[in-house]
């Protein structure tokens, strides 16, 4: 007498088959960007504006000839040693140095990147890439002052720039609520103007900034804003600015890709140097 038995080698292909597409399924359906742990890029390699693309994408390019605005680029160890004289001859006036990142992390092109821009006859500055959810802003100021990030009024110096945007490493707000953020935030511009009497310029994008921060508009009236947005205009800038200093708007200009606008003639990023 035959006996039908219902776990039947047929029956069992068709069992493994349907568990095999649901899990193909599964991970066609996660983001591509949580695919594996060699997506992450090692500490201290990130830069101003690496994030900017992915998130906010690129909508244009301003038009070009503007007077009332000066050409400036930033640069970090990702550009190695700068043509400067390139840049100056193209009418590039003023550039920024990634110098620190956390209290893990200096550039070890920054002297050529940031003496060589000066001795060109640029105006530049140092910038810092904070990382809240490594140590306190107070800690990360203090670093950056001592590896570069300090200032004097020689008329070609620019205050230090504080580079807050997403994290590159993991959780896009590093794991701290929006107030957690602000107040690392004020830890840190406390500490800097603290250490060298002048107010740090706020590297950000608005997107990052709303989601991280709230949107809070409390830094506006004393640390200039320089925003990030690849696109023909800066669009909606984070509350209680009501105009930019400086504008990221590309990360594919010539010679060194970050290219920016400073929001006033050359006479205005010296106004800015001097304090």
């Amino acid at each position: 007498m035959l006996v039908h038995r219902y776990g039947s080698a047929r029956g069992r292909r068709f069992a493994v088959t349907g568990i095999l597409l649901a899990a193909f399924s599964l991970l066609a359906a996660l983001p591509a960007h949580a695919s594996s742990a060699a997506d992450i890029p090692p500490r201290g390699s990130a830069h101003m504006g690496m994030g900017v693309l992915e998130h906010d994408g690129r909508h244009g390019t301003p038009v070009p000839g503007d007077a009332t605005q000066t050409e400036g680029v930033d640069v970090s160890s990702h550009q190695g040693n700068v043509a400067w004289s390139t840049l100056w001859n193209s009418g590039v006036k003023w550039a920024y140095v990634k110098a620190t990142e956390g209290t893990y992390y200096t550039n070890p092109y920054f002297a050529q990147q940031y003496n060589g821009s000066y001795n060109v006859g640029m105006i530049r500055g140092a910038y810092h890439f904070a990382t809240p959810d490594t140590t306190s802003g107070a800690a990360q100021a203090n670093y950056f002052v001592d590896h570069g990030g300090g200032w004097s009024r020689d008329g070609k110096t620019l205050p230090g720039a504080l580079d807050i945007e997403w994290n590159p490493y993991g959780a896009t707000c590093y794991g701290k609520t929006q107030s957690q953020m602000v107040s690392w935030i004020r830890d840190f511009l406390n500490t800097y103007k603290a250490r060298t009497g002048r107010d740090a310029v706020i590297y950000t994008a608005t997107s990052w900034w709303t989601q991280c921060t709230g949107n809070y508009g409390g830094f506006a009236a004393n640390n200039p804003l320089w925003i990030a947005r690849y696109a023909s205009t800066v669009g909606t800038l984070p509350a209680g600015w009501g105009y930019y200093t400086m504008w990221q708007y590309t990360s594919s200009g010539p010679t060194v890709g970050d290219h920016n606008k400073f929001n006033g003639a050359l006479d205005r990023v010296r106004a800015l140097a001097n304090g």
